[in-house]
């Protein structure tokens, strides 16, 4: 088995995820999916002095391996081994709310690919795991042997985008049972006749598995609707995906929020993000990745909110996660004569 620790990690789309932020001194952010750290320790270099992290991970491993590197920043970051689904329970634990950023670094981690022992990569063979973390009970294994075949190709066709689901079902449930990576990736290149081109034919169904076990998709969500009742207004929401299901999500979230009768979004970056060419060249990882913005609005609703509490008090504190651009168009419209 690799050590995670020993993996480098190389966060995707540094430069663009700390500009996206709009990374302050002083502020509180959120990494949903902290993973081995590298973007929270470049946000609380930049976030210096002053600034706070919360870091979570539904990997018991990635949270060791982000212990170990974030330790230098002591009481200024915080980290959870928890699914960023329960995201609003965790801040509310903690008093961490509200923040000025809330980051979302989606699929697979470089040391959930180099472990050897989960079976997320079909590079090795190992069990049919592919959990993010043990306490979850249904495994990838568990699909492939228990489900019926309309049920698996339903899956592949679903989470896979893979046209040939149903071949590759019928297969699965004839070969059954089928216990580790390698037997399910020579069975599926028997059902749809071998390689061809530069895509293995069995990662559309690892990747619907692995969406399967640990319900990303509906995950991802929930947690979207989450963050925007966490950030403060003029906060950031940031999330990168790797494949078209996660970043269609992210999109039509974002665009429903920022067009409603009531938006509590502006779109930051209409036009998606991408690497450049020499970021994949270093990390031919990041040549998937797609990076999405929004910065939280104050509705008419929430405006009239803060307008009262404004007149009422006739103080407001300028630090904290206000900031002071906002103050200043309040004092101009409801103060100066």
């Amino acid at each position: 088995m690799t050590s995670m620790s020993a993996v480098t990690h190389i966060p995707v789309l540094l430069k663009e995820t700390l500009e996206a932020l709009s990374v302050q001194p002083g502020g509180r952010y959120i990494d949903g999916t902290v993973g081995a750290g590298g973007h929270a320790a470049a946000i609380l270099d930049c976030s210096s002095p002053g600034g706070q992290l919360l870091g979570i991970d539904a990997d018991p491993e990635a949270i060791k391996v982000a212990t170990e590197r974030l330790q230098a920043y002591g009481g200024s970051v915080r980290l959870v081994n928890e699914n960023f689904v329960n995201l609003q329970a965790i801040c509310f634990r903690y008093d961490f709310y509200p923040v000025h950023g809330i980051l979302f670094d989606l699929g697979l981690s470089s040391l959930q690919l180099s472990d050897q022992s989960r079976g997320f990569s079909f590079q090795h063979d190992a069990p049919l795991d592919m959990r993010f973390s043990p306490s979850q009970e249904v495994t990838a294994a568990d699909i492939i042997n228990t489900y019926s075949e309309a049920e698996i190709a339903h899956l592949i066709r679903t989470y896979g985008e893979e046209g040939r689901s149903r071949r590759i079902a019928r297969h699965i449930v004839q070969q059954r049972p089928i216990e580790t990576t390698l037997q399910l990736a020579r069975t599926i290149q028997q059902a749809t006749g071998g390689r061809r081109g530069r895509i293995h034919p069995a990662t559309k169904t690892f990747q619907a598995l692995r969406i399967a076990v640990n319900h990303e998709l509906e995950n991802l969500e929930a947690a979207l609707k989450q963050a925007i009742d966490l950030l403060g207004f003029e906060g950031r929401l940031v999330v990168i995906s790797y494949h078209s299901l996660e970043d269609r999500i992210v999109k039509r979230f974002m665009q429903q929020e920022s067009r409603a009768d009531e938006p509590r979004l502006r779109l930051i970056n209409k036009k998606v993000i991408t690497p450049s060419e020499a970021e994949i060249q270093l990390n031919p990882r990041s040549h998937s990745a797609k990076l999405r913005a929004a910065e939280r609005i104050a509705n008419q609703c929430e405006q009239h909110v803060v307008v009262k509490e404004f007149i009422v008090s006739r103080e407001i504190d300028a630090g904290g996660w206000r900031r002071p651009g906002l103050l200043k168009k309040l004092r101009r419209a409801f103060v100066m004569p």
